[in-house]
């Protein structure tokens, strides 16, 4: 499938405009039986040489969706788990609002309880579990994107880039929920359930014994419909408040931007994206949190018990977990491209045939 794909994005422009655009200017005009030669065997091993000193590998290419999913399995896998007794305290709110009355009350109540070690709670799953989604969610959005706007073509993936970005993303988060299933519900036993078990190797035999398999998989519905709103919220929102921030607020073009000034601009719209991400997935995850503690009960049963109030439980504290765990994701996701000199195509801009249909060229 890797390869597959990896030769579509070099056939399609809108994959990766500014790698065409560099090896175009690099290697000079070819030649024509109409034109005049090109320039000398030597200038284009030499131009090819530093294209392959620029990147590590082809966009698109299997390599570079590898190295993309190793790059979600780091941004995902840590931030998660850093934020562990956020989660801890978001969840237990969620659950028993009663006990837990608000963010600074739930984790005074914790530690009054579970001492400081209580905080960390539910940080195996929690890494196990994210990480696996960050090798999903991450890897397979590149690999859809390529997909299809190859599907769509140049000009259409243009026109409709936003709704590719939404569809690309949904795709992937499909499959990450899956990989994701089991480590969270046996997370949220974890911290919402006193007593139950403390670590990982504890809770999941014991689920298992009472529930078999069902226990880890029946949150994955609940599951879809927080995180897949959740993931096209985040990509889709990232990719066009990038957009934005390098056309308006930016003073300079993105290719003049430093590395770091590039990663700033990536964790700015990794925050702001994830504002909305929280909002848009927040009921969904309290009904996960709840289905995830109870035996024998169903999303819909939850839902109608929780009523409209009770499913906004615990959004303040959502919307900084969020927002912060965005942007940090975000940013680190970018510094692993960096680092592995993986290509990172700036934002997309019209096609000239386009610019040429619509009147807009000369």
């Amino acid at each position: 499938m890797f390869s597959s794909v990896a030769h579509l994005a070099r056939a399609n422009p809108f994959n990766a405009p500014h790698l065409l655009l560099v090896q175009d200017g690099l290697t000079g005009p070819r030649s024509s039986p109409a034109g005049p030669p090109g320039p000398p065997r030597r200038s284009r091993n030499l131009a090819a040489a530093a294209v392959e000193e620029q990147y590590s590998c082809d966009y698109g290419s299997g390599r570079f969706f590898i190295l993309c999913g190793l790059g979600g399995i780091i941004s995902c896998g840590t931030t998660h788990t850093a934020l562990v007794p956020l989660d801890l305290v978001k969840c237990r709110m969620q659950v028993d609002p009663q006990k837990y009355k608000g963010i600074f009350n739930g984790f005074s109540v914790t530690l009054k309880e579970d001492g400081v070690r209580g905080l960390a709670k539910g940080w195996a799953p929690t890494f196990i579990g994210y990480s696996m989604q960050g090798l999903c969610k991450f890897g397979f959005y590149e690999v859809f994107k390529v997909l299809y706007s190859n599907m769509l073509g140049e000009e259409n993936a243009y026109l409709w880039r936003t709704s590719l970005y939404l569809a690309a993303s949904a795709s992937a988060e499909f499959f990450a929920d899956i990989a994701l299933a089991p480590m969270e519900a046996a997370k949220v036993r974890i911290q919402t359930q006193p007593g139950y078990a403390n670590t990982l190797r504890d809770a999941a035999p014991k689920m298992y014994k009472e529930e078999g398999l069902k226990a880890f998989y029946k949150g994955v519905a609940p599951l879809w419909m927080r995180q897949i709103p959740y993931t096209m919220m985040k990509f889709a929102c990232f990719e066009r408040t990038v957009e934005a921030l390098y056309k308006f607020v930016v003073p300079k073009p993105r290719s003049e931007c430093s590395k770091p000034e590039q990663l700033v601009v990536t964790f700015v719209a990794g925050y702001i994206a994830g504002v909305f991400c929280a909002i848009v997935s927040h009921p969904a995850d309290s009904v996960v949190s709840v289905l995830n503690k109870e035996k024998g009960s169903s999303a819909s049963q939850v839902l109608q018990r929780l009523g409209f109030k009770g499913v906004w439980k615990g959004l303040f504290a959502r919307i900084i977990m969020i927002g912060t765990l965005t942007a940090l994701q975000w940013f680190i996701y970018d510094s692993v491209k960096v680092y592995f000199r993986l290509p990172r195509p700036p934002p997309p801009e019209m096609p000239e045939s386009l610019k040429k249909k619509l009147g807009l060229t000369q």
